[in-house]
C-alpha cells in the first residue's frame, strides 16, 4: 500500500538553536566538474550553501578546480588527480573516499563526465554508508554498473530527469512520461524492497512537471516550479539543495521532497522578478533564501 503524501507532511525545516556552529548543520561534498562543465558543481555547491549546510567542499578535476573556487567563495576544495589527458585517474577514488569519510552526505555528478574511473568513484560510493545524491552523470555512470542495487549500501537519493529514468529503468521516455506515478514504483520494487526496514533507504526524484518523489512506501508530487526552469543547471541546483537538507538530518524522503518544492518555490519567486524566457540557472540561488524561509521553523529561545 503506497501512502500519499500532501506538502503539509514535509513543509518544515527544524528550528536552530542559538547555540548552533558551522558543524551543526551538516558537511557536504559535491563531487563532478569537467573542462566543459565547470559551472555544475558550482551550482551544485552555492545550492547546499544556500540550503543550509554548514560546511561544502567540491571536489574536481585539477585542472578545473581553480575556475568553479573563483564561483565558490564560501567552500572549500579537493582538486582531484588526472592524468596527462585531463581524465581521472584512479587515484581519484581514494582522494574521494578519504573526503567522504569527513563529510555527513555526498553529492556526485553534476558535469562529471562518463566513463573510465568515475565508474569506480560511483561503485565506491554506493558502497559506503553515507548519503549519497546522485544527478546528471552521477546517473549515467550509476546505469553503467548493471548490479548497482544489489551493491548499494549508502541512503540513496537519485535525481533523474525522464531520459536519465528511461536509462536507468529500460523503460522508453514515453513510457515514463505516460504513467509518471506508477513507473517510480515499479522502479523502487525493481531496485530493492521497499518495505524492507533493515535495508538502507532508496528515493526517485523524477524531475519534471509535477516532479515525483517516492521511496515506494510514500508518494508525493509536487505543485511548485514553471517553465523557466527548463535550463541547463537547474538540476545541480536542486542536487545541492536537497543534500543540504539530507545534511541537516531530515530523513532522504522528506529532504526531496521539500527540496523539489523549495526549487520549485525558488523558480516561481524568480519567474515573477524576470519571467520565465530569461530565468538561468543561478537566479534560483537568489531566490532560495526566499523559498526557504517560508518552511523554516522560527530559531529556538536561548533562554
Amino acid at each position: 500500500m503506497t501512502e500519499n503524501v500532501s506538502f503539509d507532511d514535509v513543509r518544515r525545516l527544524p528550528p536552530r538553536a542559538a547555540a548552533s556552529h558551522k558543524g551543526t548543520f551538516g558537511r557536504v561534498l559535491v563531487v563532478g566538474g569537467s573542462q566543459t562543465m565547470p559551472g555544475a558543481v558550482a551550482l551544485a555547491t552555492n545550492a547546499a550553501l544556500r540550503g543550509g549546510a554548514g560546511l561544502a567542499t567540491f571536489a574536481a578535476p585539477r585542472d578545473v578546480q581553480p575556475a568553479i573556487a573563483s564561483m565558490c567563495m564560501c567552500a572549500t576544495s579537493l582538486p582531484l588527480d588526472c592524468d596527462p589527458d585531463g581524465a581521472l585517474s584512479p587515484a581519484c577514488i581514494r582522494q574521494v573516499m578519504q573526503q567522504a569519510r569527513k563529510s555527513d552526505v555526498v553529492a556526485c555528478g553534476p558535469g562529471m563526465g562518463v566513463g573510465g574511473d568515475r565508474h569506480g568513484v560511483i561503485r565506491a560510493l554506493l558502497e559506503y554508508d553515507h548519503p549519497l545524491v546522485l544527478d546528471a552523470d552521477g546517473l549515467t555512470n550509476l546505469a553503467a554498473l548493471g548490479d548497482w542495487p544489489s551493491t548499494r549500501r549508502c541512503p540513496l537519493v537519485v535525481t533523474p530527469h525522464p531520459g536519465e529514468f528511461a536509462r536507468l529503468s529500460g523503460r522508453s521516455i514515453a513510457d515514463v512520461q505516460a504513467d509518471r506515478e506508477n513507473v517510480c514504483l515499479a522502479a523502487m520494487r525493481e531496485w530493492g524492497d521497499p518495505q524492507t526496514e533493515d535495508v538502507a533507504p532508496l528515493v526517485c526524484v523524477l524531475k519534471g512537471h509535477h516532479t515525483v518523489v517516492t521511496d515506494g512506501r510514500r508518494l508525493y508530487v509536487n505543485q511548485t516550479g514553471n517553465p523557466g526552469m527548463a535550463t541547463g543547471g537547474s538540476g545541480d541546483v536542486l542536487t545541492g539543495l536537497i543534500a543540504a537538507f539530507v545534511a541537516q538530518e531530515l530523513d532522504p524522503f522528506h529532504a526531496a521532497c521539500l527540496g523539489v518544492w523549495c526549487h520549485g518555490r525558488a523558480g516561481d519567486l524568480a519567474a515573477e522578478e524576470l519571467g520565465e524566457v530569461s530565468m538561468m540557472a543561478s537566479d534560483l540561488l537568489d531566490y532560495l533564501p526566499f523559498a526557504i524561509r517560508e518552511v523554516s521553523g522560527p530559531p529556538e529561545t536561548p533562554f
